[in-house]
Parts: C-alpha cells; sequence; structure tokens
C-alpha cells in the first residue's frame, strides 16, 4: 500500500514543489495542507488546515508522515509591537498543536522545515555551522524555530513519533521570491551594483536539492531523531553568485567595487542592515552528516538551478 504524506504549507514556495515531486515519484500519496484553493486542486487530495486557527486542523486518516513547511516567515518591516509573540502563536503554538494531533493520529514521522537562522546569522570565513552545533538563534523569527524544534522533541520523547529536523540557508529557484527576487530584477535592469569588493562566502539551497533531502527524510531509517543542514555543496560570494546569474541572463553585471565598510556604514544610516549582513558577510553550513548517515548529497549542479531560476524569471517578466 502507498503511503500518504500530509505537506503543510502547500501552496508556499517549499511545500508546493514538495508535493509536485511527490506526484512525480509515485512513491508515496501526497496531501496539500493549506488554507485556500491554489494550483494543485484536482491534482492531489487537499486539506484545509491553518497553523492560527485551534479548530482546523486537518484530518490525517492513514497519514504516514506529516513534513511542516507551513510557518509564519521571516518579516523584512516588522509591524507587531511583540513580534517574538506573533512568530510564537504560528511557529511554536501551531506546530505543536499539529505535531499532537499527528501524534495522536498515529503519524509515524513528522519532519519538521526550521531554518539556518537558528544556528545563528553568520559565520567565520571556511567556518561552516554543523548540524550538532549549540544554537545561537539571534532574532525573533529564528528563536521562534528554535523552540518550536525543543518542543518537537520532547513530544517525540513523550509519543515515540519519529522527529526530523531540516535548517536550510537561503533556498531559491524558479518562483522565487524575497531578496533573491530583488537580486534577479537588478541584474534584469542591468544596474550598476556597489558589490565588486564582497569577498564572503554564503551557502545557498535549490529548491530542487531542499526537496530531494526531504524525499529523503520521509522514510529513510537514519533520518529519525536527526537534525540536518541543507545546502548545493557549492559555496559562493555575493559577487559570484551575482555574474552567474548574470551569466544565466545572457549578461553582464557592473560591480564597483565599494569596501563593506562603506556599504555598512550607508547602511546604517538607511537602517538596511539586515541586507548589508545578508549581502556582506559569510553564512556557510557542512553537509557531511548528511552523506555519512543518509548517503545523500546535491544531486542538482548549483549552475543548472541558476539557469532555471532565471529562465523562469525571463518567461514572467519579459513580454
Amino acid at each position: 500500500m502507498i503511503g500518504k504524506v500530509l505537506v503543510t504549507g502547500a501552496s508556499g514556495f517549499v511545500g508546493e514543489a514538495l508535493v509536485f515531486r511527490l506526484l512525480l515519484d509515485r512513491k508515496w500519496i501526497p496531501i496539500a495542507a493549506l488554507r485556500s484553493s491554489s494550483r494543485l486542486q484536482g491534482l492531489c487530495p487537499i486539506a484545509y488546515f491553518d497553523l492560527t486557527k485551534i479548530d482546523a486542523l486537518p484530518p490525517m486518516n492513514e497519514v504516514s508522515v506529516v513534513v511542516h513547511a507551513a510557518a509564519r516567515v521571516h518579516v523584512m518591516k516588522e509591524t507587531s509591537e511583540d513580534a517574538l509573540q506573533e512568530f510564537r502563536k504560528i511557529n511554536v503554538q501551531g506546530t505543536l498543536r499539529l505535531a499532537k494531533h499527528a501524534a495522536a493520529s498515529g503519524v509515524k514521522r513528522f519532519v519538521f522545515v526550521s531554518s539556518i537562522k537558528v544556528n545563528g546569522e553568520k559565520t567565520d570565513r571556511d567556518k561552516p555551522f554543523t548540524a550538532d552545533d549549540v544554537p545561537v538563534p539571534a532574532d525573533p523569527y529564528a528563536l521562534s524555530k528554535f523552540e518550536a524544534e525543543e518542543q518537537l522533541r520532547f513530544l517525540s520523547q513523550e509519543t515515540g513519533m519519529e522527529v526530523v529536523i531540516i535548517r536550510p540557508p537561503l533556498v531559491y529557484g524558479p518562483g522565487v521570491k524575497a531578496n533573491f527576487l530583488n537580486m534577479l530584477r537588478w541584474i534584469h535592469r542591468g544596474l550598476p551594483l556597489p558589490l565588486g569588493s564582497i569577498d564572503n562566502r554564503r551557502s545557498l539551497v535549490s529548491i530542487g536539492n531542499l526537496v530531494d533531502l526531504l524525499v529523503t527524510c520521509i522514510d529513510h531509517p537514519a533520518a529519525a531523531g536527526n537534525t540536518f543542514l541543507v545546502s548545493d555543496g557549492e559555496d559562493v560570494s555575493t559577487s559570484e553568485l551575482l555574474r552567474s546569474l548574470a551569466s544565466a541572463f545572457g549578461k553582464k553585471v557592473v560591480l564597483i567595487p565599494v569596501p563593506f565598510t562603506v556599504l555598512s556604514l550607508a547602511a546604517f544610516i538607511l537602517r538596511k542592515q539586515a541586507i548589508s549582513r545578508r549581502l556582506g558577510e559569510s553564512l556557510q553550513v557542512d553537509i557531511n552528516k548528511n552523506r555519512k548517515l543518509l548517503d545523500w548529497v546535491p544531486r542538482i549542479p548549483a549552475e543548472r538551478s541558476m539557469r532555471q531560476t532565471a529562465r523562469h524569471y525571463m518567461e514572467k517578466n519579459t513580454k
């Protein structure tokens, strides 16, 4: 009998990609848990679900695994007076409510999509985070994800439901939004960028490689009880990333060599420190644990994923 996998956040970037992958593999029956209609309707079973509502838990009849990708994501312009409380309502309390329901329904495994921000905001160059480092969450979003991880581990001990935690860094691919979409816009418009002097190292993960690890963790025996980091296995500097994207567009990007100290000062004045850190600081992850425990390595080269991302952007934004 083919098992059922409930995917929350199924209308989002990660969740939707996972559902499509499961549909193609035909090893599992995906159930898309989402708040409203999506293009998945008619392709797979749908379960309406809202993390913010106590009585809006999805049915889990015969569900073997839950992959929980729904969350209140990192907010660049936070408007709440108590941001941590808002993140906790969804990312901690909502997640725990869902997980308890899963355990009570006989779900065998709960795969939680967390965030690399649980490890911290940056690394020293060539000293990557590992999955077993002591967490150092620095903002409300990261803290809520860390607290959810801790609660899930306690629940696993109490109920026996297996928990797997995956902490992605920046995820990109066709249809990506947020900061990566901004970079695509900069390059497509041919804007000169003052980023030519940045010599950092960043780990990224394509949506294809992230989904591949999620699928592996659905049923791999060694995944149970473990935390994994994930990346493409090809760390790049911000300037290298921009050049790679420009090449995928068939363009050249003009990178002006402005010292990072100057950029940091300008970002401070403009209150854009978070963007400055992401562009200028290093954040690397070590994925050797994935290979050792799961025999998993990234299967899609970053260059191919960059081309696919750029091609999709061009198709959507060129008349």
